[in-house]
């Protein structure tokens, strides 16, 4: 065992202070092995969990022309510095918003992971753990689940969310080439859910307009039955529980996370206490792009098209390799969350801060989907 094994685990943690990166610190914080986490973020927060301390970049900062170059390769080297004698990194910094600015999501997520990469080779740190997402795979079969050799080339190219992540793919395969002595490992969770999450999540996908105190099963009627409607969930806690395993042990590609059962029109119906009404997709599109062009709400109708064609995943890999299974089931999870909407739910950190009133009337006035 080396000095730094013996001394315990250096982890540092891009993108900590958002629904997973949350559950990761407080996950790490209770790791006996973990000696110290630095957390990431554009936005420090005062919350500070065990064993960690904070560190302020944007990954995706920069201009265009020269003065992306210059401002990029500074925070490349801002990123080596904080990365030496880490043992290993975790990499859950990404933009969903704006879908109205693309080109701000495109420097975060794909040029500003290029950064991380570069910095990690550079800073020599053995082990990289990437929070891909279902939402990179191709569009799946519909009688099984797909395990993690699905081709990965997104469910939509014309979904920035999709694509990039696919591209990002792209770029870990070519790191893993030039520098097989990283340990790399690419985590494909379904969607993510814990009750401080609400107000995040309320903002991310649905915009100001929705009046969360109202998501309650006696006042949501009815729920629609698309063509294609079926996800899978699981609780944020037992991802952050995933990614601990993945630091721990000796682990490396991909593997598929996700809780049972699949989602579909009947599950929520349930967890509603609504009916079931059958629609088709084309009208239902037609409204979403209406008020994502209207700035009514932040999704864009890609993202509806790219939800109705995600595959259903396969977690044996997960179970074998990691040791890992859910603790909570997906009903479980989304119960947090319809109860974190009901409460208008959060955390002391800037994505999961609940938002008063005036919080709404500055996301109408900042442009619904139109800004970070």
């Amino acid at each position: 065992m080396s000095e730094r094994d013996e001394a315990g685990l250096r982890v540092v943690v891009l993108g900590a202070t958002g629904n997973v990166g949350t559950s990761v610190l407080a996950c790490l914080g209770k790791e006996s092995r973990v000696a110290s986490v630095l957390g990431v973020a554009r936005r420090t927060p005062l919350w500070t969990p065990p064993k960690s301390e904070w560190a302020s970049v944007d990954i995706g900062a920069g201009g265009d022309g020269s003065d992306e170059d210059r401002v990029g390769r500074a925070t490349e080297e801002r990123l080596t510095d904080l990365f030496r004698g880490a043992d290993a990194v975790v990499h859950l910094a990404w933009l969903i918003q704006p879908t109205h600015a693309p080109l701000i999501t495109w420097r975060t997520n794909v040029l500003g992971t290029a950064r991380v990469l570069r910095a990690v080779a550079a800073a020599e740190v053995p082990a990289l753990v990437y929070a891909s997402s279902v939402g990179a795979y191709s569009p799946g079969p519909q009688d099984r689940p797909v395990d993690e050799s699905w081709p990965t080339h997104g469910g939509r190219p014309d979904a920035a969310y999709c694509r990039e992540k696919a591209y990002v793919e792209r770029l870990l395969d070519g790191f893993e080439r030039e520098h097989p002595e990283v340990r790399v490992v690419r985590m494909r969770p379904g969607f993510l859910f814990k009750r401080e999450s609400a107000s995040e999540q309320r903002r991310l996908f649905v915009g100001p307009f929705l009046p969360q105190r109202l998501v309650r099963s006696s006042l949501v009627p009815v729920v629609p039955d698309l063509p294609g409607l079926r996800f899978q969930a699981l609780h944020t806690d037992d991802a952050a529980e995933a990614y601990r395993l993945a630091i721990v042990r000796p682990v490396h590609g991909a593997f598929n996370l996700a809780a049972d059962p699949v989602v579909d029109a009947s599950v929520l119906a349930d967890l509603l206490g609504a009916r079931i009404v059958r629609l088709p997709v084309g009208p239902v599109r037609a409204a979403v792009a209406a008020a994502w062009r209207l700035r009514l709400t932040p999704a864009a109708p890609e993202l509806l098209d790219a939800f109705l064609r995600l595959p259903v995943m396969d977690r044996g890999r997960a179970e074998r390799e990691l040791g890992w299974t859910p603790r909570y089931s997906s009903r479980e999870a989304l119960r947090e969350l319809l109860r974190g909407m009901r409460e208008v739910a959060g955390a002391p950190t800037a994505p999961l801060a609940p938002v008063a009133d005036g919080g709404r009337l500055r996301e109408i006035a900042t442009g619904v989907g139109a800004r970070p």
